[in-house]
Parts: structure tokens; sequence; C-alpha cells
């Protein structure tokens, strides 16, 4: 990549992030943000952080994407001023004064860094054992699987927590519907959504794959599968159900319940989250595919929100 290149690249990701902080429209915002997070995910790209990258552009840009337009089409409906006035001369200096200190300091952490602290050669040692070549999913089902089970049932927990923000008289009906009002964007959201939940499946199920051996895995699969059932939901093609359905239960808990149960199942050869000889990969192959069908519906219903009384929402 030259450096006429990444020059450019540099400068429409600065310019797409002034425009989403000073413009003053909302959904103008959303749009550079939007553009903002894929121009970061094509600088991730260009370092070669390719896992990075899949995961800025589906979660950064995308799922987030949706959730701002969302928000916006709710306060909307319930009468909110969401207009933008001039922020105060002190406000703006807070502001600055605190995103240079934060840049600051991430700049002498990432300075600090020598050039000889690489852990790649230690990693690739290891890999032989489990039978991966993604040092990525090697470290994260593997040597770190305990922060990965901790974050499947943390993502859960976030989805509790959404759900107990529902009113009493609320509980136990679906989210607020996400079915698009105007009926030509919901004739092409419609569209879109049943020609790409089937892309989507079929895509979730090949990053699971290729994640063994290639930049991939249950977190980029279930974003892609998130955003599948989002779509096909904003235009109507398919109904979210409601929060005490046993199986959008069991559809929640089998990722970290799996998970669990094979970390559970290795503490027998000595090591809690220890694979046996020759099942490593087989085991964590597993372990992502229930894991990223669970990660989409989850992330899914956090974007839908919390049930709603029958007659509100947008």
């Amino acid at each position: 990549m030259t450096a006429t290149f990444e020059l450019i690249l540099c400068v429409m990701i600065l310019g797409t992030a002034c425009v989403a902080l000073f413009v003053r429209d909302f959904l103008t915002a959303i749009a550079f943000f939007v553009v903002f997070g894929n121009l970061l995910g094509l600088a991730w790209l260009a370092m070669g952080a390719v896992n990075v990258a899949l995961a800025e552009i589906a979660i950064g840009a995308g799922v987030t994407g949706v959730l701002l337009v969302l928000t916006r089409s709710r306060l909307l409906a319930l009468g909110e001023e969401i207009a933008c006035g001039p922020a105060r001369p002190w406000l703006r200096l807070g502001a600055a004064a605190a995103c240079s200190a934060f840049t600051t300091l991430l700049a002498a952490a990432v300075l600090s860094i020598a050039p000889g602290d690489d852990l790649a050669p230690v990693v690739d040692g290891l890999m032989p054992r489990i039978g991966l070549d993604n040092p990525v999913t090697g470290v994260l089902m593997a040597f770190r699987a305990y922060d990965t089970l901790l974050e499947s049932f943390v993502l859960l927990g976030a989805l509790v927590a959404v759900w107990s923000l529902a009113p009493p008289a609320a509980w136990p009906q679906p989210p607020v519907a996400l079915r698009m009002a105007d009926p030509a964007a919901l004739n092409v959201a419609g569209s879109f959504g049943r020609l790409l939940l089937p892309v989507a499946l079929v895509m979730a199920a090949y990053l699971v794959w290729v994640g063994s051996d290639r930049p991939g895995g249950a977190f980029q699969g279930g974003t892609v599968l998130a955003g599948g059932f989002l779509l096909a939901a904003m235009g109507g093609a398919i109904g979210l159900p409601r929060s005490d359905d046993p199986r959008l239960r069991w559809a929640l808990v089998a990722g970290p319940l799996v998970f669990l149960a094979i970390g559970l199942a290795g503490a027998a050869t000595g090591r809690f989250l220890a694979y046996p000889d020759g099942t490593a990969k087989a085991l964590i192959v597993t372990i992502e595919y229930v894991l990223a069908f669970s990660i989409g519906v989850t992330l899914a219903l956090l974007v839908a929100g919390p049930p709603a009384r029958a007659g509100t929402g947008p």
C-alpha cells in the first residue's frame, strides 16, 4: 500500500470524524459515523489486522449504525426534541482537553512498547498442539479461553440488564417492533432482508469455519448473523419473539453453556478449559459455531431493546 493512499485514508478518517462530531443534523451525523467506522476497518486491514477490521466494520459501523438509526426513530416517535444546538465554549474546551489527554496517553502507551516485545514466536510454537493456523483464534479459544468464556457471559448479562429496564406491564412482550413505518423504506428493507438473511447465514457459517486457519471466528460470524436478523426484522421479513419463549432462551444460553460444559469436561484431564490431545480443533470449532449463533441472537436483541407495552414504540 502506497504512502499516498495511506495519507488520503488518514485525511478521510479525520474528515468524517469531524463531520460526525460537528454536523447539526442527527441523521447526517449517523451516516458519517458509519462511513468513519468503515474507513477505520480499512485502516486496520491496511495494517494487516484483519480480525480487528472485520469486528470494526461489523460492530463499529454496522450494528452500531443500526442502533443509532433506531434510537433516532424511537426518540422522534416519542416526541423528543433531538435538534442539536450550539455547544457552550467551556464544553467544547473540556471535550478537546479530554480527547487530547486521552490521545497523549494512548500514544505514550503504544510508543513505550519495545520492538522486541513480540509474543508471536511463543504463540506460533504452541499452535501445532491445537491444530489451528490462526493465532488469534488460538489465543482466544485456547491460551486465553477464560477471557472469551467470560465475555460470552458478559454479553448475555448485558441483554438481561436491558430486559430488566422493561416496565412490569410490558413483560414478557416482544421488544419494540423494528418494522419500518414508511411504506417505501419498508418495501426496500423487506426485499433486502429476504435476500440478505440467507446470505448472512452462509457468510456467518463460513467465517466461523475459516476462522480456524485464517481471519474470522465466532464473534465475526455472530455479528454478521445479527446484521441479517436486524435487516430482516426492519423489513418485516421476520418478527421478534417474546422474551419468555423457551426456544429463544435456549438460543441465548446455548453458546456460553456449551463453552462452559466443554471447559468443565477438560477439567477431567487436569485443567479447566484444557482440550484433550487430538480433539482441540474439533471442540473449538464446535464451541465457535454454537457461540456464533448465540452471539448473533443476543446482539440482535440488544439492538431491539427491552419489551414494550402494547401500542408503544415507533
